[in-house]
């Protein structure tokens, strides 16, 4: 990759394949369009419902499910974040909304980058511009063609 973010990903979600290059080639648009400057590692987690959950409720004290969770840089061991996803969320809400699940997970990923640079989505102004630059940013996305190859097991379907 060309930034100077490097992405660590753990897929813990069993059924889930993609390809590295893929993924850090989505990243490099996104960072092009949200970039700010910012070094170090993006760690992304890919997992299930369950566990997701947990994580959630552990940390946020909240243990109803959701997309996606994102923990702040931290500057001391060169992390500039870290983005979780929650892969069956994913797949509920992409059937639900007659999506691919690609796109669905790609928008977890691009969401969960906005909130590390600063976006945030409590106020009701805050989430419009939030959601204005998903919409910008997925647009990239697609323009380019630089989805990610997220796949699903015939198991995961």
């Amino acid at each position: 990759m060309d930034s100077s973010i490097s992405i660590d990903v753990s897929n813990h979600y069993q059924g889930l394949a993609f390809s590295q290059d893929k993924l850090n080639l989505f990243f490099e648009q996104v960072f092009t369009l949200h970039g700010n400057d910012i070094q170090g590692v993006l760690s992304v987690v890919f997992l299930n419902r369950e566990k997701h959950t947990q994580i959630h409720g552990q940390f946020l004290n909240d243990f109803r499910s959701t997309d996606v969770i994102t923990f702040p840089a931290d500057p001391t061991n060169g992390m500039v974040g870290e983005i979780c996803a929650s892969v069956d969320q994913a797949k509920e809400e992409a059937r639900d909304r007659n999506l691919p699940v690609a796109e669905e997970l790609s928008l977890y990923l691009i969401h969960g980058w906005l909130h590390l640079i600063g976006f945030d989505d409590c106020e009701e102004m805050d989430r419009e511009i939030m959601i204005r630059e998903q919409i910008n940013t997925m647009e990239s996305i697609r323009k380019s063609n630089a989805w990610p190859d997220f796949t699903l097991s015939a198991d995961q379907l």
